[in-house]
C-alpha cells in the first residue's frame, strides 16, 4: 500500500500540500490537521457495500411515506419529524456531561420495545452501559450492547444482528483499521462515517452517531461529517439547571423549526409536556424588573421570565452583564433607552438574566428586555397580568416580529389578561385565535414608558 501525507482543514475540509498556520479558505488558525491517506485496494470497505441498482426513471419511484420508528420520547419524534426514518443517520452533538448517552440509551430502550437494538459505545464498557441502564430501567430484551472501537468489527456485528436501530457512541472514537491515522484525526473520522453511513442504507436500519463538540459548541472533525448525515441535533443545556432542549439544524425527512423540551432527572430525562408552566414555576410576587414574554422554540410559544436588576454604579465604568441575552444587543438597548426614552442609566449597573438558563436569539425579545430594564430603573413593577413582546429599533420605533398570534394565544392561556405588543401586528391580529385577552399596540419606546410606568417624557 502507497502513503500519502497531506493536510486538512477541520473547520471547512479545505486540503494543503504542507501544514498551514492559518487556512486560505475559511481563514481560522490552526486548524490544519495532518491526514495520511492510504491506497486501499479495488474492493475494499466500501466495495462490500454494493447494491446493484439500475438507474429508474423519476416518474416511477415510490414516493409513499414509510412507517417511522418511534423512538418512545414524544419531545425527541416532534425534533425528527414523527419518529425515525429506516436507513436514515442521525447526528447527535452537544457538551460534555449535559446528557447524550442518557438520551440515547432511553431512545434505544424505547425503540427496543418493538425491534432489535444494538447500542455500541467506544467509550464505555459493557459492564458500565449495564448500570447506566439499570438506573434508566432500560434492560429489553431486544437491547444489546457492544464495547469496541474496531470499525470492521463493529460493521460485522451490525450486519450479523440486522437492528432496527444503531447508536455509535462515539464517531470520535472509532477507527478504520487500513489508516494509520490516530482515532479522531480529519481522515478517521471521515472514513469511518462515511463507512457506516452505507452500511445503515445498505441494510435499512436507522443510525445514530454522536459527535464532540469544540469549545465554541460545533461538532468536532470535518464539516463533511455533517454533510453526509440525514439530520444534525444538538442537545443543549446548563449543567446547574435541570432543563434540556435539542434543536435540529438539519433534517432531510422534516422540519428544522422544532425543539424538544426535557428536564434532567435522577431516573433519566423527562419530557415537558408543558414548558410555559414548567419556566413560571416558582415565580415569585410583584417585583420590580419582572417581566413575561412568549419566545418562539421551533413552532412551539413558550413563556419565559426575563428579570433585570438597575443600581446606580461607584465604578468609573458601570458594569454589564447578562445571562441568557447576547451582550451586544442588550447594550443596544440600553442606549436606545438613553437615547429615545430619557432613562440616565449611563451611570448604573445594569444585570439582566432570562430564569431557567433559557437563551434568547429573536428580536422579538427586544421590549421584553427593555420592560424589565424600565421597571427596575424606575422601581415599579410589570403588570403582573401582561406579557410583552416585540422588536426595538434604534430610533426608539417598536417593529412587527413573527408568530404574534401563537405568542398571544399562548399568554391567555397561562392566564394573562393583557399583551402589549407592536401595532402592526395588533392591527393584523386573529381576535378569534384568543378572544379573552386585551391587546396593547405600542409603536414607540415612549408608549410603554408613558403608558405604564406612568413617566413623562423629559
Amino acid at each position: 500500500m502507497r502513503q500519502k501525507t497531506r493536510f486538512v482543514c477541520s473547520n471547512c475540509g479545505c486540503v494543503a500540500a504542507k501544514w498551514t498556520g492559518k487556512c486560505p479558505d475559511c481563514g481560522k488558525w490552526n486548524t490544519f490537521e495532518e491526514d495520511i491517506v492510504v491506497d486501499s485496494p479495488k474492493g475494499g470497505a466500501y466495495g462490500m457495500f454494493e447494491s446493484g441498482q439500475r438507474p429508474e426513471q423519476i416518474g416511477k419511484i415510490d414516493t409513499s411515506e414509510r412507517a417511522r420508528v418511534r423512538t418512545g420520547m414524544d419531545e425527541l419524534d416532534r425534533v425528527l419529524g414523527g419518529g425515525l426514518v429506516l436507513g436514515s443517520v442521525t447526528l447527535v452533538g452537544g457538551p460534555p456531561g449535559i446528557g447524550k448517552s442518557t438520551l440515547l440509551l432511553q431512545v434505544s430502550e424505547g425503540v427496543a420495545k418493538g425491534g432489535r437494538v444494538l447500542y455500541v459505545s467506544g467509550e464505555e464498557s459493557t459492564r458500565q452501559i449495564k448500570m447506566r441502564a439499570d438506573r434508566l430501567g432500560a434492560c429489553s430484551e431486544n437491547l444489546y450492547v457492544l464495547s469496541e472501537v474496531n470499525l470492521d468489527a463493529i460493521i460485522a456485528r451490525c450486519m450479523e444482528a440486522d437492528p432496527a436501530l444503531i447508536v455509535l457512541d462515539s464517531i470520535q472514537t472509532v477507527f478504520k483499521p487500513s489508516l494509520e491515522s490516530a482515532p479522531g484525526s480529519v481522515s478517521q473520522v471521515r472514513e469511518c462515517a462515511s463507512s457506516l453511513v452505507r452500511m445503515a442504507k445498505s441494510q435499512e436500519s436507522s443510525l445514530i452517531i454522536v459527535g464532540h463538540v469544540t469549545k465554541d459548541g460545533s461538532i468536532a472533525g470535518p464539516r463533511v461529517l455533517e454533510h453526509l448525515v440525514d439530520t444534525v441535533v444538538y442537545f443543549e443545556g446548563e449543567h446547574m439547571q435541570n432543563f434540556r432542549i435539542i434543536k435540529p439544524v438539519k433534517n432531510r425527512f422534516g422540519s428544522v423549526d422544532e425543539a424538544g423540551i426535557f428536564e434532567m432527572t435522577s431516573s433519566g430525562l423527562r419530557t415537558i409536556r408543558n414548558p410555559s408552566a414548567y419556566f413560571l414555576e416558582g415565580r415569585g410576587a410583584e417585583a420590580s424588573g419582572s417581566v413575561i414574554m412568549p419566545v418562539i422554540e421551533g413552532s412551539r410559544p413558550i413563556l419565559v421570565e426575563i428579570q433585570a436588576l438597575v443600581a446606580k454604579s461607584y465604578l468609573p465604568i458601570p458594569t454589564r452583564r447578562s445571562n441568557g441575552v447576547d451582550a451586544n444587543r442588550l447594550a443596544l438597548i440600553l442606549a436606545v433607552l438613553e437615547k429615545r426614552a430619557g432613562l440616565q442609566i449611563s451611570s448604573h449597573d445594569v444585570y439582566v438574566n432570562v430564569v431557567a438558563g433559557m437563551e434568547l436569539d429573536e428580536p422579538a425579545a427586544d421590549m421584553a428586555i427593555a420592560a424589565a430594564v424600565m421597571s427596575s430603573y424606575s422601581d415599579r413593577p410589570f403588570p403582573a397580568d401582561c406579557a410583552i413582546f416585540g422588536e426595538l429599533g434604534l430610533g426608539g420605533e417598536v417593529r412587527s416580529v413573527s408568530y404574534p398570534d401563537k405568542r398571544t394565544a399562548e399568554a391567555e392561556r397561562l392566564g394573562f389578561s393583557k399583551v402589549f405588543l407592536p401595532s402592526q401586528n395588533a392591527s393584523s391580529a386573529d381576535t378569534e385565535r384568543a378572544p379573552g385577552i386585551e391587546r396593547r399596540p405600542l409603536s414607540h419606546i415612549k408608549d410603554l414608558l408613558i403608558g405604564v410606568f406612568r413617566r413623562h417624557q423629559n
